[in-house]
């Protein structure tokens, strides 16, 4: 798979993380890095104009000083965005990485994603952005809307970086579990990977011949996966197996692309992006 990993930072507490995780990929795959920093709708450059609050009668030293402020204001947001974009450039650097590029970039970060997700080998994004720390129970809105909206595998960062030699892969046999095996299957940072592949649930002869044609097509390309069934619940079982076996990563399928499906609060996606404490790799 060719394309830029696509890296979205901010000035939260895994934005550093975020930035390391971005640079072990790009070791891996030799793969373009480019850091991304979008300013909001609400901080962007001339999104709150002082100046047009005043109406009749205001003095024109008065507007003028207001809207000096504007640009002033303007000037110090897109220099706070430079900076971070700056800080990020020097720590993929320092890991060891080339071909670094950055882009500030205004509007909806959705909006922006979509723009040039046909440019991306892989997003990568922090578990939550600048609020992380009042908000330690939730996602950061941005994730789970980018993660909804884009079709391209999307690294969630844990808050601390970590050498990742394991991956835990679920495995539900459904179409788009096969299509998350088949991009393991050929995509490069798999390949000195301890991979395992784990059904949760019954034990059936269909769930059996499942995980058997996942692990040949991974033998296939080179991954020798180890294959389990387990019971339980996935919520409790993946997150129990992350935690005790101390796995490198999880990786799953995203939300469904229906409208039910994508809205269903607690699904498991969810619960297992907010409970791990290790990256997770979400596929479509």
């Amino acid at each position: 798979m060719t394309g830029k990993i696509i890296v979205l930072v901010d000035g939260s507490i895994y934005a550093e993380s975020v930035c390391h995780h971005a640079a072990w990929i790009g070791r891996k795959t030799g793969a373009p890095i480019e850091l991304i920093h979008v300013l909001g709708r609400r901080e962007a450059p001339g999104s709150n104009d002082l100046s047009g609050a005043i109406r009749l009668g205001a003095r024109t030293a008065l507007m003028e000083e207001l809207a000096a402020l504007d640009a002033q204001r303007a000037k110090l947001v897109s220099g706070r965005g430079r900076a971070i974009l700056d800080d990020a450039s020097a720590i993929v650097g320092q890991d060891g990485n080339t071909g670094i590029t950055t882009r500030l970039r205004h509007g909806d970060i959705v909006e922006t994603i979509a723009g040039i997700e046909g440019e991306a080998r892989v997003i990568v994004i922090g578990k939550r952005g600048e609020a992380a720390d009042f908000a330690k129970g939730h996602l950061g809105s941005n994730l789970e809307r980018i993660v909804r909206a884009t079709h391209r595998p999307v690294l969630v960062a844990a808050r601390a970086f970590r050498p990742i030699e394991s991956a835990l892969v679920a495995y539900d046999g459904s179409t788009a579990a096969m299509k998350a095996v088949d991009h393991i299957s050929r995509s490069s940072f798999f390949a000195d990977l301890a991979v395992t592949l784990v059904t949760v649930g019954a034990d059936t002869e269909d769930v059996r011949d499942g995980l058997a044609d996942a692990k040949a097509t991974l033998a296939a390309a080179g991954i020798d996966a180890e294959v389990r069934i387990v019971p339980g619940q996935p919520e409790a079982a993946l997150g129990r197996m992350v935690d005790e076996e101390g796995f490198g990563m999880l990786v799953m399928g995203a939300y469904g692309h229906s409208r039910i499906r994508s809205f269903v609060i607690g699904s498991t996606t969810t619960e297992m992006i907010r409970s791990c404490k290790v990256p997770v790799l979400l596929l479509r």
